[in-house]
């Protein structure tokens, strides 16, 4: 198991990340703005329903990870979960870009149900599929690789959620270019899910989880003192990314004021990210994942507090700020992972089994958390002080905008690289080279 993995296999397990990321960003980025500007519900009915949405979804991960550990310790196979959630993902995908000619509260409806569709497909698939890349292999240096591979292979994803509902829309209007979109998404889904479950390096026959209450394996990572402060840091990290995201095409519409490079900004981030990721990788190896993920917060709070300061029409400075936050962002995609793949070693030493299901179901857990108190803070926020996307917007308003954007995330990053300068992580030597 501390063998070298072929780029192949690598490849064939990342596979399954494109269309995971190309569904991640229309929900996570897309949805805000497409249901509160193209259909006009208000901010605070869309930050609402992602907020219940998310929260429902955020409470299923851990039950997810707990089921598919019990299928694993019974003989069988995390791929099950991959094979009947891929469907329903696209399922809901396309429910969600292609709603009715309703009013706003059948509107809202049609937002929450297609998103609790999404939302359970999309668990029932990551928390098996992060779990599987977890038990690949032992070796601390592999696993940053089939993290690399896999994120990697997420950003092409993004690439295309980026670039080609912009190219639909201009052809043929926001409202039919997503719903293209989303049909586009159902066979390039199915597909590569098949190439995952086909092709990955197979993961190797584990002990057990020990005991079967599901309280219990809950539980059971918070006993493990190592996850305590990563899921914390991880936390802090996770929501001043996820506000950015949520706020992000209004951002670019109302500050930069350059709606016609959305995507362009947006594939330089992503574009950034992935040329980063063999950067991260490098450098974890030489001076341990923990420090090398302090470095790369401080890269992001550097680049990004400059965004609070653009001037309108600042579309050249914003896209020097994508690229160098991007490039921030590979270390966010790749080290995380596999440093908490490192931290369930510690159960297995101690007699109490491998529990990936649990841990990737609390980290996702996090995850969406993060997501639903950035939506329903933030867009709220904006609209209780005065602001409106495409309407005439008064100079404090955009402040407001440009503040919460800008200011709030760096702060957030800023004590968890506090938090993380002072955990083992950064107090542990460097992985071996």
């Amino acid at each position: 198991m501390a063998g070298r993995l072929s780029a192949w296999r690598l490849a064939a397990y990342g596979a399954l990340g494109l269309p995971l990321a190309m569904a991640a960003l229309p929900i996570y980025v897309h949805v805000p703005k497409f249901y509160a500007d193209t259909l006009g519900l208000s901010l605070a009915a869309v930050g609402g329903a992602l907020l219940l949405a998310r929260l429902f979804d955020a409470v299923q991960d851990p039950l997810l990870g707990w089921w598919s550990d019990r299928h694993r310790a019974r003989g069988g196979s995390r791929w099950a979960f991959i094979a009947w959630g891929t469907p329903l993902l696209a399922l809901g995908m396309a429910g969600l870009f292609n709603p009715p000619e309703s009013g706003a509260v059948s509107l809202a409806a049609w937002l929450i149900g297609n998103l609790l569709i999404v939302y359970t497909g999309y668990s029932m698939v990551t928390v098996s599929y992060f779990a599987h890349g977890a038990e690949i292999t032992d070796d601390v240096a592999e696993r940053t690789r089939v993290t690399a591979w896999r994120e990697g292979l997420s950003l092409i994803g993004v690439f295309l959620a980026s670039a080609v509902p912009e190219v639909l829309k201009q052809a043929s209007g926001e409202r039919a270019g997503f719903a293209q979109f989303s049909w586009l998404f159902v066979p390039v889904a199915l597909v590569l899910a098949w190439v995952t479950m086909r092709s990955s390096p197979p993961a190797h026959g584990r002990r057990p989880p020990t005991g079967t209450a599901i309280f219990g394996a809950f539980a059971l990572p918070f006993r493990n003192p190592r996850f305590r402060p990563l899921i914390a840091i991880f936390v802090l990290n996770g929501i001043a990314a996820a506000i950015p995201a949520t706020l992000v095409l209004f951002f670019i519409e109302d500050v930069v004021r350059r709606p016609d490079l959305t995507a362009v900004f947006l594939i330089a981030y992503f574009a950034a990210g992935a040329a980063g990721l063999p950067l991260w990788v490098w450098l974890a190896r030489r001076i341990g994942k923990g420090r090398a993920w302090l470095v790369s917060m401080g890269v992001a709070i550097a680049a990004f507090v400059w965004a609070f300061f653009l001037p309108p029409g600042g579309a050249v400075a914003y896209g020097v700020i994508c690229l160098l936050s991007g490039l921030a962002l590979g270390a966010d995609l790749a080290l995380p992972p596999s440093m908490l793949a490192d931290v369930i070693d510690a159960d297995e030493a101690s007699g109490r089994g491998r529990n990936e299901g649990a841990y990737f179901g609390l980290w996702s857990l996090a995850t969406k958390m993060n997501l639903a108190l950035s939506a329903g803070i933030a867009l709220p926020l904006l609209q209780a002080f005065g602001y409106a996307p495409r309407s005439d917007n008064a100079a404090e308003s955009l402040l407001v905008l440009a503040g919460v954007y800008a200011l709030l995330p760096c702060a957030l990053k800023a004590t968890a690289a506090v938090a993380l300068f002072t955990s083992p992580f950064c107090r542990a030597p460097a992985a071996p080279h």
